[in-house]
This record gives C-alpha cells, structure tokens and sequence, in this order.
C-alpha cells in the first residue's frame, strides 16, 4: 500500500513540475514582448494601430526575427480587411526580417490600418481587453520565439 501511495505521489510531483516548466515558457513569452507597452491605438482618422515593444535581450543570441499580429476575432478581421499582418514585409532588407542588433528593447509601430466598418469604441476595447482578438508572435526561419495577446487598448477620440 506504502508503494503505490509513493507512485501515486511522484506521478503528481512529475505532473506538477511539467506544468511549473510549462507556466515558465509562457512568462518568457510575455517577457519577450513588453505587454505593458503593447497596444492597439484607435486613430482619429478611425485606423487601428498596433504598437509594442520586443526585448531583445531576451531573443538570446537570435539576430534577425519576423513579428505577425493575428487576429482572432471575425468582426475585427471584417473590419480590418486582414487576419495575419507580418511586420518588416517590405519596409525591412530583403523583405524578410527585423535586425536585433543595437537597442536592448525595440519599438515597434505598425502602420494604422483604416477599418472598413464602424466599430463602437467599446466593443473594441472589449475585444481587445477582454476577448484576446489580437497576439503578436515573434518567430525567425526556425522556430517561434514568443507569443503573447495583445490587451492593452487605447484611444484618440
């Protein structure tokens, strides 16, 4: 009886630290891409914008990377007129990827995108605080870096 309680109890030990190791990932995720200073900017010209920071201490020894806003929530992607936007396409070398070099943290700001259809403010902020309609994702050739929603939202009007 005293061994199979020991099992039993390394088994739940084991499945604790998996998911200790597990929860870890995911801050190294949100370390990755500063939340505090992520958000989505309604303009006064009615355009979405996202806006965040890239710690690139963090991307450990990566030296280029690319950065794709998802968005999850239909209504918004009708809205936008896009579901995937992937940064640095064609403002960076070759088209391909963001340079990690220089600044310990990169801001990153996307240019406004014009919505198609009205949305009220308040169900903006909903989707974005509340919903996650929108993450970010920062990944190279390889593999993906880190992953996060974006839930801060913020207004000109």
């Amino acid at each position: 009886m005293n061994k199979n309680f020991r099992i039993i109890g390394t088994l739940i030990i084991g499945i604790v630290c998996i998911g200790y190791l597990s929860g870890c990932g995911l801050l190294y995720s949100n370390e990755l891409i500063v939340n505090r200073y992520a958000d989505a900017l309604l303009t006064k010209n009615n355009e979405l914008q996202f806006r965040f920071r890239i710690n690139n201490e963090i991307l450990d020894g990566q030296k280029l990377y690319k950065v794709k806003v998802t968005i999850h929530d239909d209504k918004l992607a009708r809205a936008i007129g896009k579901r995937e936007i992937i940064y640095g396409e064609e403002q960076v070398r070759n088209g391909d990827y963001i340079e990690s070099k220089g600044n310990p943290e990169k801001y990153i700001f996307m240019d406004p995108l014009p919505l198609k259809e009205d949305l009220h403010i308040l169900d903006l902020r909903n989707m974005i605080e509340r919903d996650q309609a929108v993450s970010i994702e920062v990944f190279n050739d390889k593999e993906v870096l880190g992953r996060a929603y974006l839930t801060n939202f913020s207004s000109e009007l």
